[in-house]
């Protein structure tokens, strides 16, 4: 069953409507496809800052630049997010290669003697193709687990298509495992980088590698044959901002899969056998267009006996921590961090 959706959402006074103006309404077509339009006011379930960041315009127009002037923009996002991140979260950053992959290294300011033999890898999001969280994703986990991060620089498509970034994710994980307890490393990610540890937690068992102690999956998905649900109604910004109808023969990454059948084991982990996976923690929201794929995962880790947890943020759109400065950005910091320093080897 396909979902399209027409939503008056965020802002209704911007939009020079008022509520009594606009009307529910549902049409169920023969093959079950769903035409919607709903009235979703701002929740007074979230915080004053969260209702002001969902109450902003975006417009609904296709505006797609040129990659390289897209990458340039993001980078110029994450720096000046990182540097925000760094007042909040306080951390020294520098820039190094581990087997010959290019990587951050997010270091706290002090780390106790009990903590100097772990390590967490970060796989940043980003759709694949640009670095969208090498910075906001390591500096407050670092800070706040007191833990040596390395953000892994992995190679982009649409140059570099699957497995290459997965290859530079493993070559750094082998690296790390001459130095450091499997016990003792964590992998998370957001987004891309969420689906990349599912990714890389299923070659690490296929090479017959040791497990690392925990993972995180933040906002991600296992299956590239499939769109979920969510992705029908949610764009980036949630409720606000461009969408495309759904596509029927799956999930629009095709310059990052490239010629992989869309059900490999390695690129959708929900095809692996998953027993054995370290305990891990998934992450998503309520407007998150990965919200389907965060918790289809999430019940394939659970059917196979995974200490699989999952936590869902109200109302917010996809990878909102990315914005470090709101009080659920500070929340799920604090839950990521808790949960990869609780599960790391002493």
């Amino acid at each position: 069953m396909r979902l399209v959706v027409g939503v008056m959402a965020v802002s209704l006074m911007a939009m020079g409507a008022t509520a009594q103006e606009q009307k529910d309404s549902s049409t169920i077509a023969a093959d079950g496809t769903a035409y919607v339009t709903r009235v979703v006011p701002v929740p007074k379930t979230i915080s004053p800052e969260a209702q002001a960041w969902l109450a902003k315009v975006v417009s609904d127009a296709t505006l797609q630049p040129p990659l390289e002037a897209r990458r340039k923009g993001t980078d110029t996002w994450q720096a000046g997010a990182g540097e925000v991140s760094k007042k909040l979260y306080p951390a020294n950053v520098s820039e190094s290669t581990i087997a010959g992959v290019p990587v951050r290294v997010v270091t706290p300011l002090t780390i106790a003697p009990g903590k100097a033999n772990r390590v967490l890898i970060n796989l940043h999001g980003g759709g694949f193709d640009s670095d969208s969280g090498s910075l906001t994703e390591t500096i407050p986990i670092a800070n706040l687990t007191g833990t040596k991060v390395i953000a892994v620089l992995y190679r982009l498509a649409p140059e570099h298509p699957f497995p290459a970034g997965l290859d530079d994710a493993i070559a750094v994980y082998r690296e790390l495992l001459k130095t450091h307890k499997p016990k003792n490393i964590g992998i998370y990610g957001t987004s891309a980088g969420a689906i990349l540890t599912a990714e890389v937690t299923s070659e690490i068992k296929q090479l017959g590698l040791p497990m690392p102690g925990a993972t995180g999956v933040f906002s991600g998905m296992g299956d590239f044959s499939r769109e979920g649900d969510s992705m029908a109604m949610y764009a980036l910004n949630g409720l606000s901002g461009h969408l495309d109808p759904p596509k029927p023969d799956g999930v629009s990454l095709g310059p990052y899969v490239g010629s992989t059948n869309p059900k490999d084991p390695v690129l959708s982990p929900v095809y692996a056998d998953l027993e054995g996976f370290p305990p891990t923690l998934f992450i998503t929201s309520g407007r998150d267009l990965l919200l389907s794929g965060t918790t289809i995962l999430h019940r394939a880790y659970l059917r196979a006996g995974v200490d699989a947890q999952l936590v869902v943020f109200e109302a917010l759109p996809h990878a909102f921590w990315n914005n470090p400065e709101l009080p659920e950005s500070k929340e799920a910091d604090a839950m990521m961090a808790k949960f990869l320093d609780n599960h790391l080897g002493k």
